[in-house]
């Protein structure tokens, strides 16, 4: 089986450097949602080492500058699926960068939380 990050093409990669590199993802859910991957074929966050992380987060900033420039999006969400029970798909950690504007949906508040929608609202009573 191959990896689809490992085999990527050149011409999407939108940014890179020593150890990460930055695409738009191919089936966004806002404009502007990006996609920051270690080149090392590693499947979770935690096994990165610190000069990963560091170069992931560096890309992360310039996938968000980007989108703030070409986008002005209100807000962001960030996250990372890692390990199948949390919704990996691509066994091969990546970073979701999510551009959020006003009006997107009609109640944001909880953002992530909403992977567990029975757990997510914790400020209206619940019985």
């Amino acid at each position: 089986m191959t990896c689809p990050f490992c085999e990527i093409s050149r011409s999407r990669i939108v940014g890179n450097n020593e150890h990460a590199f930055w695409i738009l993802d191919g089936y966004p859910v806002s404009p502007g949602h990006s996609l920051i991957i270690p080149k090392r074929h590693v499947g979770s966050f935690f096994e990165v080492t610190k000069d990963e992380r560091d170069c992931l987060f560096a890309l992360l900033d310039d996938a968000k500058a980007s989108a703030v420039r070409c986008y002005a999006p209100d807000g962001f969400n960030m996250g990372i699926n890692d390990g199948p029970a949390a919704g990996q798909t691509v066994p091969h950690l990546h970073i979701h960068l999510i551009p959020r504007f006003k009006g997107d949906l009609p109640d944001p508040r909880g953002g992530i939380r909403w992977v567990l929608p029975a757990k997510a609202d914790y400020w209206s009573k619940r019985d």
